[in-house]
């Protein structure tokens, strides 16, 4: 359950200290009374949309007014925010604003086809692509501490549609596989590699350019039986989907 820690809060241009909190709830005398929660969210960026918020409801006086403003100058998403609730009880005359923020999932290096040329950008659980900075903010906090693995793809294959099923796969393997990744490859022709590193020794997977989720299943069922038996497999070759063929390093 959020905490909230009772501040005085003057509106400025500055960020307020409060900002840094998590949560905070503030009350300006003769006017309303305000309390946030920021979840997961970094508290940076949250703390500023909060107080955005404050000001335009202090200008406008209507929660109709405030939410149409969030959408049209999409200041939710300039804030990272991929959801928020906000409620006003006239009664008590109070803002309440609740934050979500999305989960990074993979480093993202998109490059041109003469692989001179790349930008990098983070994939988030909603299938979104965002800035870099998002990364930095919640591993500043401490709310980001584990490696995120990269994905490399060429920019002219990334599309939503492809960003969506990328993160479904993702989000729906196997945690006990999905931490052993440290790459993910889209190439020219679709066809998908994963590369793990199983005990800190890495491991190929083609999957070839479809039946992906299949294929993963496979992955995972093929990557937990060889580490019961403490073996780690060199290549897991799973682009025919009739067969699997797996094959092990002379080193072994």
């Amino acid at each position: 359950m959020a905490k909230f820690v009772l501040i005085i809060l003057i509106l400025t241009p500055l960020l307020s200290k409060a900002a840094l909190n998590d949560s905070l709830s503030t009350e300006r005398k003769g006017k309303y009374k305000y309390r946030t929660s920021f979840g997961m969210c970094p508290s940076r960026t949250a703390g500023s949309f909060a107080l955005q918020l404050m000001k335009i409801f202090d200008d406008v006086k209507s929660l109709k007014k405030l939410k149409e403003k969030i959408s049209k100058e999409k200041l939710d998403k300039k804030h990272y925010i991929s959801s928020y609730k906000i409620n006003y009880n006239p009664l008590k005359n109070s803002l309440f604003m609740s934050f979500d923020c999305p989960k990074p999932l993979m480093k993202v290096q998109l490059y041109k086809e003469n692989g001179l040329e790349s930008y990098e950008a983070i994939l988030v659980d909603n299938g979104e692509l965002i800035d870099p900075t998002y990364e930095v903010l919640l591993r500043s906090e401490k709310k980001l501490k584990k490696a995120l693995p990269f994905l490399a793809l060429p920019v002219q294959k990334m599309d939503k549609g492809v960003q969506k099923k990328l993160t479904n796969l993702i989000k729906n393997m196997d945690p006990i596989v999905s931490r052993s990744i440290s790459e993910v490859i889209l190439g020219e022709k679709r066809d998908l590699t994963i590369i793990l590193s199983l005990r800190g020794t890495p491991s190929s997977v083609f999957l070839g350019p479809e039946n992906w989720s299949e294929k993963i299943r496979k992955m995972e069922r093929v990557v937990k039986y060889l580490d019961k038996k403490r073996k780690i497999p060199a290549i897991i070759n799973l682009t025919n989907s009739k067969k699997v063929v797996v094959k092990f390093s002379d080193k072994f």
